[in-house]
């Protein structure tokens, strides 16, 4: 090796192992079995089966009473934990701020939970016509903005799990995959999510990620309003504002 090269990390193959198991059941909607496994991940069924009872013990995986195994929620506990500690209240209180003061309308702050976003924070609109959600509220991820924002971020890893979860609300809610699959396109193109009532009924809002440095979504930022306090180019503005300010809470993660 000649000193301009970098010497490649070791990676401990039964941890590399096990983690592409737990990756696996993970993104699947239903149980495995060893065998499925095995072949999959082009391992032994030995070894599938060893690296299955370790992640059962530890609580990562369940053996179901058909004999499959699944994942359970504690990686995404673990997730959360992490999450948590980023303490996005905090750095994301500016950009509420800033939100509110530009729109007049209600800004929130969302974290995934499962296949729903949650808000964890907010500022109120004082309009006497206007949006409103607790915090602590929930909306289902394919039909709000800051959980389409969320799950246009990480769409590969969700396309499956809301393929069969599209609920409809209005009369505008997608409940199509591949209209679904066109709207996260637009979304991942223009850098905003846009829900154009689909949760609630002329209710519009706006949502953009807030993302770790690999990329991965922890959260997003967003703007709901009633449609008829949308003003004529409103649209491009309040993607642009809410862009803006999730770009900007990201950057202090990144700095973090």
């Amino acid at each position: 090796m000649t000193s301009g090269e970098r010497k490649e990390p070791r990676v401990d193959s039964t941890l590399s192992k096990g983690l592409s198991i737990l990756e696996n059941l993970a993104g699947s909607q239903e149980g495995k079995g060893v065998t499925d496994l095995s072949r999959e991940l082009g391992l032994t069924k030995s070894n599938t089966f060893r690296l299955l009872q370790t992640l059962t013990t530890l609580g990562y995986v369940q053996h179901l009473p058909d004999k499959t195994y699944a994942a359970t929620l504690k990686a995404w506990r673990v997730g959360r934990a992490r999450v948590e500690n980023l303490k996005l209240r905090e750095l994301a209180a500016a950009e509420l701020s800033f939100l509110s003061q530009e729109t007049g309308e209600t800004v929130y702050l969302a974290v995934r939970e499962n296949l729903s976003v949650v808000y964890i924070d907010k500022v109120d609109s004082q309009k006497p016509i206007r949006s409103w959600n607790a915090i602590g509220g929930t909306a289902p991820l394919h039909c709000v903005g800051t959980g389409k924002a969320i799950l246009a971020a990480d769409f590969d890893n969700l396309r499956d799990q809301i393929g069969v979860a599209m609920e409809r609300y209005t009369d505008r809610t997608i409940t199509d995959p591949a209209t679904l699959e066109q709207d996260m396109q637009l979304t991942l193109k223009r850098g905003y999510a846009f829900d154009t009532g689909e949760f609630r009924d002329r209710i519009l809002s706006f949502g953009a990620a807030i993302t770790l440095p690999e990329g991965e979504p922890v959260g997003a930022l967003g703007i709901s309003l009633p449609d008829i306090n949308l003003p004529g180019g409103g649209e491009e503005r309040f993607g642009a504002l809410v862009v803006h300010a999730a770009r900007s809470v990201s950057d202090k993660l990144r700095a973090t």
